[in-house]
């Protein structure tokens, strides 16, 4: 004999726990399906363990999507006050870090056992770990075959997310669900990812590996432009820290990154201007204003000797070594992919939903909510308060 739910929600990460919860605590009778042995991993690993669970600036331009406008709608019904109201109402401690990032005092599990409460307060059902063996619709239920029996449902809840950090579990079922009913999706690529360089090319920096600075990014054009300020890590492979991983999300394959490398200095012209009051070689004149072992790494990658003063130096040069730090122009060759990526970006097309309710416009009771709609936001809480916002919309609407 089949389960009979008013809602089945196929994922218990962040957007779908608090879909579950919200649905249920509407009185709705809701099961919550996962296939993971354990209850949000994504959640506990985040932020180091301690979850950056929203950003107090949240808002739609913190996104990007095929349809740049369809976010506002979830984000202004459920911000970030919201769900930082609900995280006071539990008790947890919490503390800004940098640029609005907000994070658990103690730990992510503190995120995990609130969601789960709330479930429980909605008395959601639980079916996990349970795999999906196919999903369809008869009329006006569907029929969800899983390894625990069947389940019929009037309303199925998409929540599983896109395929970064496959090691906890990710999967493709999101989209293959968009296929079996006809829906477009965008395709998906790894998003807030290290990017990774030509072997060759990438030689002179290997040295530099484990260097960070605080630096200016960009890439793209118009409204397809990326520009952050925020700090760069070196690797032995390419590039990362936060302001790779913010604009490789907007970065194209075959496009330049633009860097300035000292955004607080024009190095040319402080070069020039003080040419002849400096008696000291160029390396432990650039180790002034940036890491040492960078300033001499860098001079010798760029085919500058550090040992030669400054005083001896041609205005033309100083111009040179200037240029390589302030206009720093290179094609990456690709991305860590998604063994690194934080996020995915594209999954299901946006124009293919309601922007108020996250419904299938053509397949009725059908939702998708999270990182599986082409929605992505920037480095720093935003994505999870996509997933608090598009799954507290689906919620109220099932």
């Amino acid at each position: 004999m089949a389960e009979q739910f008013d809602a089945a929600i196929i994922g218990a990460g962040a957007a779908g726990m608090m879909c579950a919860a919200v649905a249920g605590q509407r009185g709705k009778k809701v099961v919550l399906i996962d296939h993971a042995t354990r209850l949000a991993e994504k959640i506990r690993i985040s932020g180091g363990g301690r979850c950056n669970f929203t950003n107090i600036e949240a808002g739609p331009n913190n996104f990007l999507s095929g349809n740049p406008h369809f976010a506002k709608s979830a984000l202004a019904r459920y911000t970030s006050r919201d769900f930082i109201s609900l995280v006071k109402k539990s008790r947890i401690s919490y503390h800004e870090k940098h640029k609005g990032q907000l994070f658990c005092d103690r730990s992510s599990e503190d995120i995990i056992a609130m969601l789960k409460a709330e479930c429980d307060a909605g008395h959601v059902t639980w079916r996990m770990p349970c795999k999906i063996v196919g999903i369809n619709k008869e009329g006006e239920m569907f029929s969800i075959q899983a390894e625990a029996g069947q389940i019929n449902a009037e309303k199925v809840v998409i929540a599983t997310g896109g395929l970064s950090i496959p090691k906890i579990g990710a999967t493709d079922f999101a989209y293959r669900i968009a296929t079996q009913f006809g829906i477009k999706t965008v395709d998906p690529r790894p998003g807030l990812v290290p990017l990774t360089f030509n072997a060759a090319e990438w030689q002179p920096f290997v040295d530099l590996a484990g260097i960070a600075l605080e630096v200016e990014v960009e890439t793209g054009e118009k409204k397809a432009r990326g520009h952050f300020r925020e700090d760069l890590l070196f690797t032995h492979r390419g590039l990362s820290g936060p302001a790779i991983l913010q604009i490789s999300s907007y970065w194209q394959p075959g496009t330049a990154l633009k860097l300035n490398l000292l955004p607080e200095i024009d190095v040319a012209d402080a070069l020039i201007a003080g040419k002849n009051g400096i008696k000291k070689n160029l390396g432990n004149q650039l180790a002034q204003w940036m890491p040492s072992r960078l300033a001499e790494g860098w001079l010798l990658a760029n085919g500058f000797n550090p040992d030669a003063r400054v005083a001896d130096l041609s205005d033309k040069a100083l111009r040179q070594v200037g240029q390589s730090l302030n206009h720093w122009t290179i094609i990456p060759n690709g991305s860590e992919g998604y063994r690194k990526a934080e996020v995915t970006l594209g999954g299901i097309d946006t124009r293919t939903l309601s922007q108020q309710t996250m419904m299938v416009e053509a397949v009725p009771g059908l939702y998708f909510i999270g990182e599986a709609v082409d929605v992505t936001g920037w480095l720093g809480g935003y994505n999870f308060q996509w997933a608090w916002s598009s799954g507290v919309a689906a919620g109220l609407s099932i």
